[in-house]
C-alpha cells in the first residue's frame, strides 16, 4: 500500500484525461445542502399553510439522499416528509423553491477539500486533461466553479443536466472522450461514491474515490473501484509518476 492510497490497479500509464466529481469529492457542499433544503421546506410549509409546520432535516440525513440529481433529491425529501399522494402533489412547488433557494446560498456553507487545488494544479502541470462531470444542475455547477477558484482548471464541464442519462450512467463521461478524442482507457474518473465508479466502469475507464465524501450516507470501502485514495493530490502524484515512467 501507498502513503495515503489504497490501490488494486497498480498500472496507471497511459492516462491522458481525468475526469472529477464535485460534490464530496472537490468541494464539500453539504453545509449549502442543508440551508438550501431547510429554506425549501420553510418556504412550502408557507405557500402550503394546510400541511402545518414542517420538521427541518438534519444534515446528515439531507447529506445520504446526495448523489443522483436534484429531482431525485427534492423526491427523496419529500417522500421524507409526506404522504404519497401529499409528495407527488408538492413536487413542482418544491424543485422551484429549492432552485430559488439553491441559487441564492450556493457556495455560502461550501468548502474546498484539502489537496484538491494543489491536485488539480498537478495534473495540469502534467499534462492532463481535466473535465469536471457532475450531478449537479449546471446554473448550480458553473457559479461554484467560479467562487471557489476552480473553474480555470478545467477545459470541459457538464452538469447533471447537459444530456438525458447522467451518472451512474457512463454516457456523460464518454462524452466528454469524444470530445478531447481520447479513447477512454486513456481516461482516469475521480470521485467519492458508486455513482462514480459504476459509470467509470461501464465506459471503460479507471476510477479511483476518495474517503471523505458522501457516498448515499455507505462506506465508500465496499464500492468496486480501482482504489481509494486519501485526497485529489495523492492521485495527481500518482498519475504523474506513471505519465514520467511511461515516456
Amino acid at each position: 500500500m501507498t502513503a495515503g492510497m489504497a490501490l488494486r490497479r497498480t498500472d496507471w500509464s497511459g492516462i491522458e484525461g481525468v475526469i472529477v466529481d464535485l460534490d464530496g469529492t472537490m468541494v464539500d457542499t453539504a453545509g449549502d445542502f442543508h440551508a438550501s433544503i431547510n429554506a425549501m421546506l420553510l418556504a412550502l410549509g408557507r405557500q402550503h399553510p394546510n400541511l402545518g409546520p414542517v420538521a427541518p432535516m438534519c444534515g446528515q440525513e439531507i447529506v445520504s439522499y446526495v448523489g443522483k440529481g436534484s429531482e431525485n433529491l427534492i423526491r427523496r425529501v419529500l417522500d421524507a416528509r409526506f404522504s404519497p399522494l401529499h409528495a407527488n402533489g408538492l413536487f413542482a412547488d418544491a424543485y422551484a423553491l429549492y432552485d430559488r433557494e439553491y441559487i441564492r446560498i450556493n457556495g455560502q456553507f461550501s468548502q474546498v477539500y484539502p489537496g484538491v487545488r494543489d491536485g488539480l494544479a498537478a495534473m495540469k502541470a502534467a499534462g492532463l486533461r481535466l473535465a469536471c462531470v457532475t450531478n449537479k444542475p449546471y446554473s448550480f455547477t458553473e457559479p461554484l466553479l467560479a467562487k471557489t477558484g476552480l473553474a480555470p482548471y478545467f477545459e470541459l464541464v457538464y452538469g447533471g443536466d447537459a444530456f438525458q442519462l447522467r451518472k451512474p450512467d457512463p454516457f456523460p463521461l464518454l462524452k466528454v472522450a469524444e470530445v478531447f478524442r481520447l479513447d477512454p482507457s486513456a481516461m482516469a474518473a475521480l470521485g467519492d461514491s458508486e455513482n462514480d465508479a459504476q459509470a467509470a466502469r461501464a465506459a471503460g475507464m479507471g476510477v479511483l474515490l476518495v474517503p471523505y465524501g458522501y457516498n448515499h450516507g455507505n462506506p465508500v470501502q465496499a464500492v468496486e473501484a480501482d482504489g481509494i485514495v486519501d485526497t485529489i493530490a495523492h492521485a495527481a502524484a500518482l498519475f504523474a509518476a506513471h505519465r514520467a515512467g511511461h515516456r
